[in-house]
């Protein structure tokens, strides 16, 4: 089969075939039409291949066109100068000619003929603005499609077009070379382009609504698997739309293989909203319902946004994609083979404790009441993994769910996983994608994955046909593990492309769980779908609980002072700083087990660990222990010491597991197993999570913790139950933690920790800061002065160039095309609004690609960037402009650098700190621009690190007490201080009053305010441990009610016989719970204990006055406490 070569006369691209500058595209674009009349596919690939001949033709004859780093044909059009120097509607259609072409030669795509000739009418566009710009003889000429040859009936097999792609690759090579720059002509076609700007006048048709389909639409439905001619229908008719109008056609209909109808899309042009079409693509779908009794799914698209409405099942949601025909199916089955979750078996074997079965009920229930997303925080320790699987379990039974996706940010997280779900669900196909030998995911009901590699896999793995595999519609589950760290910026895009049901697990305490999650998750504030704590666990006996030993020594409190040194210490001190010229007065604590480990302070706290901590067979041997290590040096510094302390061990009996440690998986694998040593785990973050070792009986903590959602982590590596440890019949009841670093005494002061929040990249942090440059730059004392005006000019340029070289075919861009479309468009940066600056920092600039790799350059940056606005803004910038006279300081002492000495007046001005506070904007700028790249010459080694063995002290303090440090903040030492006061001042007349349902007057209500918010604390506390309640509800939550006055408001309907047994029943849970908890709304009425005896309606369907009354008591007894609510 000859595609290249053969012909006919006549052709659409014979007016460039007649200027020769042109020969080397015009010739291959003759070619791709000629391709027409053997396949369709062999035309997309030449069409595609003429556009990049042409394409690198303009780079090599256009002075306005550097070549970039990378020259593939993505990184050429998407150029900043490329793209502003090109037609805006034309871009448009050779974007289209590249998805097509590259589609068609990675896939068995069948290209439909309107699809080929749409690609020859887009490349001749291209060609004709190319005459029109460059051709001093320029005709206006139009596209000709009857002139086109017919088809033949051949396809092309993917291994013949990638075969054909290969040899035009081979022909392009020889052609590339005589694109040959020829300055003289450069300038003379620069010219006859620039000379035509003025009188412009170029056009190209506007997109139609057919063309919208054929562009996108069409690509996307074939992307998702559809095909032309087989099970797509384009323009059905329909009948009996409405009242008024007796005909319709629908866009699309996309048949099931039995000839029933499962979609309809409705397209819409992409300059109006996919919104528009929803009440028509409705119509359709009732008159489709009518005449093949099936109600089909309703799609409305603009090419750009695609909508999915189950109107039988959801409301309507954005989706990343088409479902395939398996996909809507199956989704279509569902709709009678899906069974209700209100009855749901459990197997037991999987999950057997009621507060699991209670978590599995909750997302049942919010999954039947048609939410998508379910969060469940729970305890490390309380069994996660097995509730999810549970939850698949169930879901899977009920036909609710085929395929899953279980997603944690680890590798170790994942494996784990994997391994458990295998192990209950014996029956399960499962698959690891970060093992290539683990299962096939195509086949695999489960598959396990990091975030990162499913990120990768998304748009490179395909399916045995060639298709995507991981489509929108390919997992009905996806379970999060750890949601709370994993499901920000990047990552989230995996979560807005698979329309699958979403379920969320935590360990994170509710009250520390990030707002932003609780969005994510649809959900209010600390009302996650799930909740079981750790002292809820621990009450009921699930977990076990610790017992605190503070090991403190003088060092790690207050560092090393050299006054306070024995003679034979200073000698070693001195020692340390002999090539220095001054000896230090102190090391300070920051700096122990940082740099400078002192064997001495690692000998206390470990004879402290081998006398008191927990120790099994029958006390001889320390049970299982986990030393929490500040860094590498720091852990082999602790086993070097326990070495020479204990060498009877061999070195078997403590070992370092961090990621420095090669094979550390196996070290893991042996400190899992309970007869095999090492006993102790000395680990760098590698142990902090998602390792289950239920012998675990020590955990020291050698290093302070500032973040509390990860010292919660960290704890729960002691707290689950094990049998028999100390030997039959005797379970392990709690575990120590040796504290050596005041981690508790640290979020005892600071309850919810210091958070390092989503991580920020140096990239997206400075491209914030231009952002607001630009923004504040729009002021007219900016744009009055050109200097200004030409920066911010510069800026927005490169925001259009960053957000240009996006890949527009990774499944992450694709999301975000509507604001990429938005503001590659200059006259969009005319004003940044407030909605402009949030969907610029929060759609775009986290997923900017940058190619600068020099870090300490970026920090620089960072810190110019920040001085420039903090000075626009008159806010105090002492902090960054100490920080670059330091840098810039540093400079100075690196004399011999080339690069340096030529700068040298500059770093001799830079290096005074007044320089960077009475600069100009345009000298800092200036100063940042000649100096960033000088940085990395700063001699930045890590600090060398000493070892000594100076003789330190040590401090025990061991706290019997409830723990101090608490998972929710409801424990709080504020909270305690109230709810000690109230229990111990019962007679006090104001509690007495509240406990009695008596109402207070004015003056007791201020007595009672001045006790909580002067005496006891003040408001921010109260208002931080009970959040908007009023005072006295507080007290009366606190305090109950009291017993005898419940019984004599609700008593008279028992004594009265006027209610049956459950009715009775009911008032008297009423009555435990007010005693218990003050008061009640009626919320709670529908809710476990009540709900057990079924709706209220129910419970009082035959008396339902005597209800109406309850009602009232219960009104006034929450008015009497103040609750309105």
């Amino acid at each position: 089969m000859n595609i290249i070569n053969g012909g006919y006369n006549m052709s659409n691209f014979d007016f460039i075939l007649k200027n020769e500058i042109f020969k080397t595209f015009a010739e291959a674009s003759v070619e791709a039409e000629r391709s027409i009349a053997v396949t369709n596919v062999s035309c997309t690939i030449m069409c595609r291949r003429a556009l990049e001949l042409a394409v690198k033709w303009l780079y090599a004859n256009d002075e306005e066109l550097t070549m970039p780093y990378q020259d593939n044909l993505s990184s050429l059009i998407y150029d900043i100068n490329f793209k502003n120097m090109v037609d805006e509607n034309v871009f448009k259609e050779i974007t289209y000619i590249i998805k097509l072409g590259n589609f068609s030669v990675h896939s068995n795509k069948k290209v439909s003929r309107e699809e080929a000739v749409i690609c020859l009418k887009y490349l001749f566009d291209f060609m004709n603005w190319i005459s029109y710009c460059y051709d001093s003889n320029y005709e206006e000429v139009t596209f000709d499609e009857s002139i086109l040859p017919d088809l033949s009936n051949d396809n092309l097999k993917k291994e013949e077009r990638e075969e054909l792609e290969n040899k035009l690759y081979e022909k392009d090579i020889e052609l590339e070379k005589t694109l040959k720059e020829n300055e003289e002509l450069r300038q003379k076609l620069t010219s006859a382009r620039t000379s035509k700007k003025e009188s412009y006048n170029f056009k190209v048709d506007d997109i139609s609504e057919f063309e919208t389909r054929k562009r996108f639409i069409d690509l996307d439905l074939e992307i998702a698997g559809w095909e032309f001619g087989k099970n797509i229908v384009e323009e059905l008719e329909v009948k009996d739309m409405t009242p008024t109008q007796d005909k319709g056609y629908v866009d699309y209909v996309l048949f099931g293989e039995n000839g029933k109808p499962l979609a309809v899309v409705e397209a819409k042009r992409t300059s109006k909203d996919a919104k528009y079409g929803q009440q028509q693509a409705k119509l359709y779908a009732d008159c489709i319902e009518r005449e093949y009794a099936q109600r089909p799914v309703i799609y409305y698209t603009n090419g750009k946004e695609i909508y999915m409405w189950d109107d039988l099942d959801y409301p309507e949601r954005k989706v990343a994609g088409f479902y395939t025909q398996k996909e809507l199916q199956l989704l279509i089955n569902r709709r009678k083979s899906k069974e209700n979750l209100e009855h749901i078996f459990i197997d037991d074997k999987i999950t057997n404790r009621p507060y699991q079965l209670e978590a599995i009920k909750s997302v049942c229930e919010a999954f039947e009441q048609k939410h998508r997303k379910a969060l469940l925080v729970m305890a490390t320790g309380t069994g996660k993994t097995r509730t999810a699987i549970s939850i698949v379990d169930v879901l899977t039974g009920k036909n609710w769910v085929q395929n899953v996706l279980f997603l944690a940010d680890r590798t170790e997280l994942v494996k784990q996983a994997e391994k458990n779900f295998k192990k209950l669900l014996p029956d399960m196909s499962c698959c690891n994608l970060l093992s290539s030998k683990d299962g096939d995911p195509e086949e695999s009901r489960i598959v396990f994955s990091t975030y990162q590699t499913m990120i990768n896999c998304i748009d490179t793995m395909k399916a045995k046909d060639g298709n995507q595999l991981f489509t929108a519609g390919h997992f009905d589950l996806i379970i999060i593990d750890e949601a709370h760290r994993s499901i920000y910026r990047k990552y989230q895009a995996i979560f807005e492309y698979f329309d699958g049901l979403l379920v969320g697990l935590t360990a994170t305490p509710r009250n520390d769980v990030d707002k932003n999650t609780y969005k994510f998750f649809e959900l209010e504030n600390n009302v996650p779908t799930f909740v079981y704590e750790y002292e809820e666990a621990v009450k009921e006996g699930y977990l076990v609980n610790y017992h605190t030993i503070k090991t403190n020594t003088e060092f790690l409190d207050r560092g090393i002072k050299y006054s306070q040194l024995k003679q034979e210490d200073k000698e070693e001190y001195e020692n340390l700083f002999e090539e220095d010229e001054v000896v230090p007065d102190e090391i300070s604590s920051t700096a122990i087990n940082s740099w400078l480990f002192n064997r001495d302070t690692i000998k206390l706290v470990l004879e402290t660990l081998m006398s008191k901590g927990l120790k099994v067979e029958g006390g001889d041997k320390l049970g299982k222990t986990i030393i929490f290590a500040r860094n590498h040096k720091h852990a082999e510094e602790i086993v070097n010491v326990f070495n020479s302390l204990y060498p009877k061990y061999n070195g078997e009996f403590a070992r370092v597991i961090d990621n420095q440690v090669n094979f550390a998986s196996t070290v893991i694998e042996s400190f899992e197993i309970p007869e095999k040593f090492p006993q102790i785990a000395v680990s760098v973050d590698m142990l902090d999570t998602g390792i289950d070792v239920p012998e675990v009986l020590n955990l020291v903590f050698f290093k302070p913790v500032k973040s509390k959602i990860k010292f919660w982590q960290m704890i729960g590596r002691g707290t689950r139950l094990c049998k028999d440890i100390y030997g039959e019949g005797i379970d392990k009841t709690q575990f120590y933690i040796f504290d050596c670093c005041r981690n508790f005494e640290f979020f005892e002061e600071n309850d919810r920790g210091i958070e390092a929040g989503n991580t920020i990249s140096l990239t997206e942090k400075i491209y914030v800061l231009k952002l607001d440059l630009i923004t504040e730059l729009e002021s007219m004392e900016y744009q009055a002065q050109e200097e200004y005006k030409n920066y911010r000019e510069e800026l927005v340029s490169e925001f259009i160039a960053r957000i240009n070289d996006l890949n527009r075919e990774s499944f992450v861009v694709r999301g975000k095309t509507v604001f990429i479309d938005r503001y590659s468009k200059k006259e969009k940066w005319d004003h940044i609004d407030y909605v402009a600056y949030d969907e610029i920092k929060e759609q775009l600039i986290p997923i900017f690609l940058t190619e600068d790799s020099d870090e300490y350059a970026k920090r620089f940056d960072n810190l110019v960037y920040g001085v420039q606005i903090g000075r626009m803004r008159v806010k105090n910038t002492k902090r960054q402009t100490s920080l670059l006279s330091e840098l810039v300081e540093s400079l100075k002492k690196l004399g011999t650098i080339p690069q340096i000495v030529e700068k040298k007046e500059l770093i001799m001005f830079a290096s005074d700190e007044e320089y960077w506070q009475k600069a100009d904007f345009f000298e800092i700028e200036r100063a940042r621009k000649e100096l960033r790249d000088l940085i990395k010459f700063i001699d930045n080694p890590p600090r060398k690190l000493w070892v000594t063995d100076i003789e330190d002290t040590l401090t025990i303090t061991e706290t019997n007490d409830d723990p101090k440090i608490t998972s929710t903040g409801d424990y709080t030492s504020y909270k305690k201080k109230v709810t000690k006061f109230l229990n111990g001042n019962l007679d006090n007349l104001i509690i007495y009053k509240i406990k009695h349902n008596q109402k207070l007057n004015e003056m007791e209500k201020k007595d009672l305010e001045r006790i909580m918010f002067e005496e006891l604390g003040n408001n921010s506390e109260f208002v931080q441990a009970f959040g908007n309640k009023n005072v006295i509800q507080v007290v009366r939550n606190i305090v109950g009610l009291d017993s005898e006055t419940a019984n004599s408001i609700f008593s008279k309907y028992i004594n009265d016989n006027r209610l049956n047994s459950k009715q009775i029943q009911f008032v008297k849970m009423l009555i435990d719970y007010v005693i218990k908890n003050g008061t009640i709304s009626l919320q709670v009425l529908t809710e476990d204990p009540f709900s057990s005896l079924g709706a209220v309606s129910e419970v009082f369907e035959d008396n339902i006055g005597a209800f109406k009354q309850i009602r009232e008591d219960i009104e006034e007894i929450n008015r009497n406490a103040e609750m309105y609510a």
